[in-house]
């Protein structure tokens, strides 16, 4: 199972192709939707979350609510694109800098000055409408048809800011359905009522300052089998792969799972989980310290990642840069831009670790369709637990 992506900031839409799902799975625009809106959410998100009011037309693979096992195809279309056609259009046109609006100062901490020097562009918005983070809008959706088919197998999937700027959450107990219902009424996701309203200050005073702030996101999967992922090859383990989606999504810049870092400053005794075993459930572990992985594969304890996001790039209070042509400094352009996307990187972060734990279902248990998946995936379990 597999997808790309395609589109640019200004584009007139973001598009997916989704290859690899089984057949008749139950899948409709709005389950997609409903995850779109939840990316858009967040205290700190700026003046485009009021332009743009993501929905996805499914344009191939899906007939009367459920997939028929071809190529799934998304559309997002983007709302801005009336007032960006002539700046954005692929026809050529005259050297019109007014129309092209051309860029030749890259900002700091972009992907701008580094794009154009690899693909050779003097106009860097060929590079910065398509590493936009509005790309992930469209991994959004995606991850959003993923959770669809980790819910055939009661896989949940929740995600929850832990950190903002140097403001840290306490720690709450709570099952999965309780992260889900208090982070969705949270403006920052946060299962910590007090810290969220530091967090929400800290955002303000950020913002009067000029400033942006990043932070730490944590996800959680419960009810994944045993044995997703693989220890014979480096690329088959399923909790590197999961870190490499992690660190893909825009601004990221860190990812631990478990105890993640800390184990570094523990001994063993206290980092390695020890296992138990009952008739009723087989095999499983006291602790959960190593985050649901033991040699690249999953042991049935909860998936537990977080990622790093840094502070978004683009400031008002600018940062010195320098200018392609010229070679003069200058202080960098200032873009419509978010002070803090945390709580809306923590329902990107779900959809792709989402993504990779159902992409590892179907390796695991590759199917044209989902009867034929469930009676594996049932199948598996009730060997897992005799073994």
């Amino acid at each position: 199972m597999r997808y790309l992506t395609a589109g640019e900031s200004h584009g007139p839409q973001l598009t997916a192709i989704i290859e690899g799902l089984p057949g008749n799975l139950p899948l409709t625009a709005e389950d997609i939707n409903t995850e779109l809106a939840r990316r858009q959410k967040g205290y700190g998100r700026g003046r485009r979350m009021q332009i743009e009011k993501d929905r996805c037309n499914i344009v191939g693979g899906v007939r009367h609510g459920y997939t028929t096992g071809a190529p799934v195809a998304l559309v997002i279309e983007n709302r801005d694109w009336a007032h960006w056609q002539k700046i954005m259009g692929p026809d050529p046109i005259e050297s019109d800098e007014e129309v092209k609006r051309t860029v030749t100062r890259p900002r700091p901490g972009h992907a701008d000055l580094n794009g154009a020097i690899k693909y050779n562009h003097r106009d860097m918005r060929n590079i910065l409408e398509r590493s936009s983070a509005r790309e992930t809008a469209a991994r959004v959706a995606c991850g959003a048809v993923a959770k669809k088919l980790l819910d055939q197998f009661g896989i949940k999937v929740a995600g929850h800011v832990l950190q903002i700027g140097e403001i840290e959450a306490n720690r709450v107990e709570a099952t999965l359905d309780e992260i889900r219902r208090v982070t969705e009424d949270s403006p920052v996701r946060c299962m910590d009522p007090e810290a969220a309203e530091n967090m929400m200050k800290r955002i303000d005073r950020a913002k009067e300052e000029g400033d942006s702030l990043g932070g730490i996101v944590e996800v959680i999967v419960e009810g994944v089998p045993v044995g997703l992922g693989s220890h014979v090859q480096w690329d088959r383990k399923l909790d590197a792969r999961i870190a490499m989606a992690v660190m893909s999504i825009q601004a990221f810049k860190g990812v631990e799972f478990g105890l993640g870092f800390e184990a570094a400053g523990r001994p063993g005794s206290q980092v390695h989980d020890e296992i138990t075993w009952n008739e009723e459930m087989g095999f499983a572990r006291k602790t959960n310290n190593l985050g649901g992985f033991e040699g690249g594969m999953t042991n049935g304890m909860p998936v537990v990642v977080r990622g790093v996001m840094k502070p978004i790039p683009t400031l008002y209070k600018p940062l010195q840069s320098v200018d392609i042509d010229s070679k003069e400094p200058f202080s960098a352009s200032i873009e419509r831009s978010d002070s803090c996307a945390v709580p809306a990187a923590s329902v990107v972060m779900e959809a792709v670790v989402a993504w990779e734990i159902a992409k590892a279902m179907c390796d695991k248990f590759p199917s044209d369709h989902m009867e034929e998946m469930k009676n594996a995936v049932e199948a598996y379990r009730r060997y897992t637990r005799e073994f």
